[in-house]
């Protein structure tokens, strides 16, 4: 039974920059018949489709053509637990940050460095989030995700889904999967990843000898909300940039200018450089228009001042994005999903 259409609905409610532009239709699927009726009738009709997670990857750049489907699919298991390790399996709807305490409460552990990251479960694998040294992919098990070229659920193990840094299979064929659900491998004992300085001097603060997931869950946060604002608050959609990564001989031309630079040499030989440190070199820290803003906490976070809409935020990062490739020569990548428009 396909659900409650709605017509010209406002998006505002529905991302987490809280930019306001109408959908041409919205429709939200609770399951995976619902989902298959609105993507027959979308085909039907000849309606483009758009898919809809918490909305906080991505910006609104204008109305939204066509069928927006919003995944609000529920649930989450245990599906084994051995001596080491355990599986755990949640719908795509299930929203992040509550699935890490509610692994926390299965005395499961693995997720809490990625505490308090907005959205949806749907969406984790797409973007490979990753936050304080961990990334989705170093917990992955396999997801279940319909074919829409096929109409078939497809399984993907870990190394079909040619993860990287902030990008999947499912990014670089946008439109083609839709995840259903997705599990993920824990740890059954403690196994803390403080390789970020801040979290390992928070850590170091708290005088705990023995370690303790929740604790690090807890710190997390702290960070979190020190350096990024609530979008309940404040509009945004978290990191607007990815951090660069240069070629080693780019990344040594630029330390033998800037020697301060912050850099982190890859496995891959690349060097990845701090998107927010440079944006703050080109002087954006805190910049304010009349709608948009650099947040002046963290550089790396565009914000909504009120009001703001698609064309204002890209405008701000376009401007942005052409002082650091003019002072750094480093084009900067944006991060969240551009939709609409």
């Amino acid at each position: 039974m396909m659900p409650e259409m709605f017509c010209a609905a406002d998006l505002r409610s529905f991302n987490t920059f809280g930019i306001s532009e109408p959908a041409e239709r919205l429709v939200l699927v609770d399951n995976e018949q619902q989902l298959r009726g609105a993507l027959a009738l979308a085909d039907r009709e000849g309606w483009p489709v758009t898919l809809l997670g918490g909305g906080s990857n991505m910006i609104v750049a204008g109305s939204v053509r066509g069928l927006v489907i919003g995944m609000r699919s529920r649930g989450r298991r245990v599906l084994r637990r051995g001596q080491g390790s355990a599986v755990i399996e949640g719908e795509a709807g299930e929203n992040w940050h509550r699935l890490v305490g509610w692994s926390l409460d299965q005395g499961l552990h693995g997720l809490e460095n990625l505490s308090l990251i907005p959205g949806t479960l749907g969406a984790a694998p797409m973007q490979n989030i990753g936050a304080y040294g961990v990334e989705l992919c170093d917990l992955f098990d396999s997801l279940d995700a319909l074919d829409r070229t096929t109409g078939e659920v497809c399984r993907f193990e870990r190394d079909t889904c040619r993860f990287g840094y902030r990008d999947s299979l499912f990014k670089q064929q946008a439109g083609r999967f839709v995840i259903l659900r997705v599990r993920l491998r824990l740890y059954t004992q403690p196994a803390p990843r403080l390789d970020y300085a801040p979290l390992a001097a928070a850590w170091q603060a708290t005088g705990l000898a023995r370690p303790d997931s929740r604790v690090v869950s807890q710190l997390v946060c702290q960070i979190r909300r020190s350096k990024l604002p609530d979008p309940a608050q404040l509009g945004n959609a978290g990191s607007f940039f990815k951090n660069p990564l240069l070629p080693p001989e780019q990344a040594a031309s630029l330390l033998a200018t800037w020697p301060a630079m912050p850099h982190y040499p890859q496995g891959d030989g690349s060097v990845k450089l701090a998107a927010g440190w440079l944006i703050e070199q080109a002087g954006w820290k805190g910049h304010c228009r009349e709608r948009v803003g650099v947040h002046r906490e963290q550089a790396l976070v565009l914000v909504n001042l009120g009001q703001a809409r698609g064309v204002d935020v890209m405008a701000l990062a376009a401007d942005i994005q052409r002082d650091v490739q003019a002072k750094f020569g480093v084009a900067l990548e944006m991060e969240p999903q551009l939709i609409g428009g």
